[in-house]
């Protein structure tokens, strides 16, 4: 990788001075902390060729104009990677309601973005939801701890999966990955919907949902 990296134009004039594959960062890709010029960035290498690598970058560039995601710098379909700039902070797996109430926040800027896409289609039974009123927005639908960055603010990194969904999918993704309780729920609802109403009932269809994808998922990618 770093042979690559030294003849593009992105690095050709900077001096690398180290590339450290970092272990179990994805599975759609292999990351990479490069380091040159005293600057940090991190390389994606792309691993699958059945993601729509185009709308991947689109979407990054989007998010990064609302301030939610590292700058996306270089995208070399040729060669199959990606360079961001080296964002601050850490991952979570219990959070409390400070923590919270930013997170509901970073995920209504992530809702507002405007894009022209079909819905995707969810690759499981969706009968359950099929009751309840569609509310598409842009959503990242793979929100799990590893794909947060926590520091002043809430980061997102990651976004292979992204495309226009039901907004409850992003909400019930948060719910079941940081194990919220009923309390905690009700935190994270208020502080996204801002004295709107909300469908509890939808929400745990929703996370019924997720959770069955998860199921199938590390089934097929033991």
């Amino acid at each position: 990788m770093i042979n690559l990296l030294k003849t593009h134009p992105f690095f050709v004039d900077k001096q690398i001075e180290s590339c450290t594959l970092l272990e179990n960062q994805g599975y759609c890709n292999e990351n990479y902390l490069v380091v040159a010029d005293g600057v940090k960035y991190i390389v994606r290498k792309l691993l699958r060729d059945d993601i729509d690598r185009e709308f991947d970058w689109k979407v990054q560039n989007l998010a990064y104009t609302q301030g939610i995601t590292a700058e996306p710098l270089v995208f070399d379909a040729e060669h199959g990677f990606m360079v961001f700039e080296f964002i601050e902070g850490e991952h979570k797996s219990k959070l409390d309601e400070n923590e919270l109430k930013l997170l509901a926040h970073t995920l209504q800027k992530l809702h507002s973005i405007t894009i022209d896409a079909k819905p995707i289609k969810i690759e499981t039974d969706t009968s359950r939801v099929e009751c309840y009123p569609k509310e598409y927005v842009l959503c990242h639908n793979d929100l799990n701890p590893q794909n947060i960055f926590f520091s002043n603010d809430v980061k997102f990194i990651d976004w292979e999966y992204a495309g226009v969904n039901d907004r409850y999918f992003d909400l019930a993704c948060v719910c079941v990955e940081f194990g919220l309780d009923e309390q905690m729920q009700e935190v994270f609802l208020r502080a996204y919907f801002e004295g709107k109403d909300f469908s509890l009932e939808k929400l745990e269809a929703y996370k019924i949902i997720y959770k069955v994808i998860c199921e199938e998922w590390f089934h097929n990618n033991p």
